[in-house]
């Protein structure tokens, strides 16, 4: 039943709603990274090239890039709960496809299924605008947020250690009973919020804005390999431009778009899309840069020849961060305002990668800098969300919310390839390969500083508002914050 005004509702006692729905974040991040240290060995296993096992990664990406706004505007309108499970089971059948098959086709399809999971986080940060009373919901939205960090810094070790002494579909084994977990864990634990956006679900506007998308983040995260200039990638770059035009067009002329661009055009809202991107770009290099200058060889002169196991190990200490941190982001932001949360938190980020240029010699100077760059990670994470819930009407919060991942997905393939581009012209051979210099992984780390000092200009620049500003307080319940954002743009 549609429902105009929202109600904030205690979830029934008994029911770990919170930690529920946080399992599903950390898991839906251990999915994206267990693949990782099966790369190396994926073209022996399946008899195939290392370009095409790269699809293994990135059919994830493109796959939840597309899916995150599309499942969020459909949570808004179905019912979030609904929407929240079938993510996670399409990431679970995906899983099963891993575990069953050897063949590089299958695998890639189902890596882009289990892409559908990107939607989690938007989605759950939604139920819990819905259902925690506002003394509770900070704490929780924070917590939901920083679900990112944790899983990506579990996922890498616990998929490494099962690569090491089990058989590789093992690990996919154990992903999808953890899937089959999730997905029982939310149909007992969450209630269906009574909050929807009434009205029909825009299907054409979900299918240019995953062309547009599909053109836009392939061209970004395969000019590396196929080259910057060539006919494919220009080509790709033209059409995203054409059909995301037109794609634009269509959605100001549509009542009932999939993307609501006049609120998105508000400066609160938009303003934040573009922190997140910045925050993504800056964030996702510390992983890329740390993993590689660790496993470096010693005969470089810097780097330690770790393990992938150990490398993992590394980068634990900033998922313990991020959980303990988020508390401290909500206090912040219930204290300051979420923008000052966020402004403080990517010039931790910054901080962080000054640390790296200081030192990235020796292991514990490395550990360091990159728990800096996963606290600051943790505050700028979790302030992104609760900027999004306080700009949007509370029948929109999923879709915004999935608008902002998608933001943060496109920040991060582009350091993606910024990182590459970098290292690829700063290299010296080693042992006969051309191996990256430390001078480039220095050049990598300054230019993800200044862009984490971007994203704390941008938050800076965000129209404050007091602390506890909420849409659902604006007269007329949802329809009268989305009228008020509307003039406001």
């Amino acid at each position: 039943m549609d429902q105009t005004a929202p109600i904030s509702v205690q979830p029934e006692r008994g029911r770990p709603t919170i930690a529920v729905l946080a399992f599903g974040g950390i898991l839906m991040a251990v999915m994206q990274t267990v693949v990782v240290p099966l790369l190396p060995d994926l073209p022996r296993l399946t008899g195939s090239s290392p370009g095409a096992v790269s699809w293994t990664v990135t059919a994830t990406l493109l796959a939840g890039a597309v899916l995150t706004p599309v499942l969020g505007r459909a949570g808004d309108v179905y019912g979030k709960r609904r929407v929240l499970m079938a993510a996670l089971a399409l990431m679970t059948v995906g899983s099963v496809m891993c575990a069953l098959s050897s063949d590089i086709g299958v695998l890639i399809a189902a890596r882009a299924l289990q892409g559908a999971a990107a939607a989690v986080v938007p989605l759950s940060i939604s139920i819990l605008r819905d259902e925690l009373p506002p003394e509770r919901r900070g704490s929780a939205v924070a917590l939901m947020s920083s679900t990112v960090g944790i899983g990506a810094a579990l996922g890498l070790p616990l998929a490494a250690l099962v690569v090491q002494y089990a058989d590789w579909h093992t690990m996919f084994w154990l992903t999808s009973g953890l899937g089959a977990a999730g997905v029982t864990a939310v149909w007992w634990a969450v209630r269906e919020p009574p909050v929807r956006e009434s009205g029909r679900f825009d299907a054409l506007g979900a299918l240019g804005l995953a062309v547009g998308l599909t053109c836009l983040l392939l061209g970004v995260s395969q000019g590396g390999q196929w080259g910057w200039a060539s006919g494919r990638i220009l080509g790709l770059f033209l059409a995203a431009v054409v059909v995301l035009a037109l794609w634009w067009w269509q959605q100001l002329r549509t009542r009932q778009p999939l993307v609501d661009l006049r609120l998105a055009w508000h400066p609160r809202v938009g303003l934040s899309h573009v922190a997140a991107l910045l925050t993504g770009f800056a964030f996702y290099a510390n992983s890329l840069v740390t993993a590689q200058l660790v496993q470096a060889p010693k005969a470089t002169g810097y780097g330690l020849g770790l393990s992938i196991v150990a490398t993992g190990l590394c980068l634990l200490p900033g998922g313990v961060t991020m959980l303990l941190f988020s508390p401290l982001s909500a206090r912040i932001s219930a204290a300051r305002g979420p923008r000052v949360t966020l402004a403080l938190g990517a010039a931790v980020i910054a901080c962080g990668y000054a640390v790296r240029i200081a030192d990235s010699r020796d292991l514990w100077m490395i550990i360091l800098g990159a728990t800096v760059v996963a606290t600051g990670t943790t505050l700028a994470y979790s302030a992104l969300p609760t900027l999004i819930l306080r700009a949007v009407p509370a029948g929109q919060t999923a879709s915004a919310g999935g608008v902002n991942v998608l933001m943060r997905t496109i920040g991060q393939a582009t350091s993606s390839a910024a990182v590459a581009a970098v290292l690829v012209h700063h290299t010296s051979p080693v042992g006969g390969a051309p191996v990256p210099t430390l001078h480039g992984y220095l050049l990598a780390f300054a230019m993800a500083a200044a862009v984490a000092l971007a994203a704390s200009a941008a938050a800076l620049s965000i129209p404050g508002d007091a602390p506890g500003d909420d849409p659902r307080s604006a007269p007329g319940g949802t329809r009268g914050a989305r009228d008020q954002a509307m003039e406001g743009a």
